[in-house]
């Protein structure tokens, strides 16, 4: 039976959780058959976990009894949460791939895009790169700074959230109550890397897109929340309910039973568009506008940062959801190209963990 280990984001944000249901796609293609997937938090910080990351114990655990390593996806170069120790993966033996890994940089107080001060440090992004056999970064602002700083073995493979209506007919039957209803996805302010000036504006930008969506006949408006940190966010609105559901799969069945999806965050947007349902995006950094731009979406995404009236730009995309269809139907080419890009990466690292398990 063949062991793979996923390095990943774990804790608090049901969008990782959907992040690694697109991977489990790629890796059941690659493979056919069943394999032991075995998930490792990529940090500690969130839970009280003695192996994580790629720390020593972690790649003397892999080393044992692993097969190959995933790292990924998520935007681990970004954050800084990717714990490895330097030494050791020298000493990893099974195939390491890195998945839909993205680097972007946040608005500083000059509304200017500037780095985040946590981001992986440059040493360490290269150890990984020279080390894995396979690079996928999830956007093209990743390959920019991949590029710029000498790291050539990357190539796009945008995010497996993408290709989720593959599944879609897999999803449980959602309760009556979460079904039909118009959701306004969010992320609390506190945890949004922006000016703050701009994290003042977020809750009466919401208070006016309900309004608006209200106005035009949306009488089940709900705030949806991706996070156990949004809640308290979400419970400061008066009159507006909330859904918090830690499940993937449910998660993904309310999204894809909904009416409408105005959404502050890419993974409700990215699967919502695979559905090939109504959406309209609202990013806040460089992570959430390159891979806008990257699957096909750039003209639709409402930078919050950078436009002068938000619930002006929502207005116009509620208005014109045949400019959507028509970005969807043109971005088709693109998909395909990053799905056979991600396809072949899992294969390649599919026919290593082969040659691995035979020579051991």
């Amino acid at each position: 039976m063949t062991t793979i280990f996923n390095v990943r984001p774990r804790a608090l944000n049901v969008g990782n959780d959907v992040i690694a249901r697109g991977l489990k796609q790629f890796l059941a293609e690659a493979f056919q058959e069943e394999v032991n997937l075995i998930s490792i938090p990529a940090t500690s910080k969130y839970e009280s976990h003695n192996k994580a990351g790629l720390n020593a114990g972690t790649i003397y655990q892999v080393n044992q009894y692993g097969h190959g390593v995933i790292v990924g996806g998520g935007n681990l170069y970004e954050n800084g949460e990717l714990e490895f120790d330097m030494n050791a993966i020298d000493q990893l033996e099974p195939p390491l791939m890195l998945f839909s890994l993205s680097m972007g940089r946040v608005y500083g107080r000059n509304g200017k895009l500037t780095p985040r001060t946590d981001r992986m440090p440059l040493d360490r992004i290269r150890k990984l790169n020279a080390r894995a056999l396979v690079s996928h970064g999830r956007c093209q602002a990743t390959l920019d700074y991949m590029a710029e700083n000498g790291i050539d073995n990357a190539v796009l493979g945008g995010c497996p959230t993408v290709f989720l209506n593959e599944t879609r007919s897999s999803l449980p039957t959602v309760a009556a109550a979460n079904s039909g209803l118009t959701l306004v996805s969010i992320r609390n302010p506190a945890l949004m890397n922006i000016p703050p000036s701009d994290k003042a504006k977020v809750k009466r930008d919401i208070d006016a897109i309900v309004a608006l969506l209200r106005s035009q006949g949306h009488d089940r408006v709900k705030l949806l929340c991706h996070d156990i940190r949004d809640i308290e966010f979400a419970a400061a609105f008066e009159g507006v309910e909330y859904i918090f559901n830690e499940d993937s799969l449910t998660f993904l069945a309310i999204l894809a039973e909904a009416r409408l999806l105005v959404s502050y965050r890419l993974h409700a947007t990215l699967p919502r568009l695979s559905y090939g349902l109504p959406c309209v995006n609202i990013s806040y950094d460089e992570r959430a506008k390159s891979l806008m731009e990257t699957v096909g979406f750039g003209e639709w995404d409402i930078d919050m940062i950078q436009c002068d009236d938000v619930v002006k730009e929502v207005t116009s995309r509620l208005d014109d959801f045949g400019r959507l269809w028509k970005l969807r139907d043109e971005a088709a080419s693109t998909h395909a190209h990053l799905r056979e890009v991600a396809s072949r990466g899992f294969a390649q690292f599919a026919r290593a963990v082969r040659e691995f398990q035979a020579a051991t």
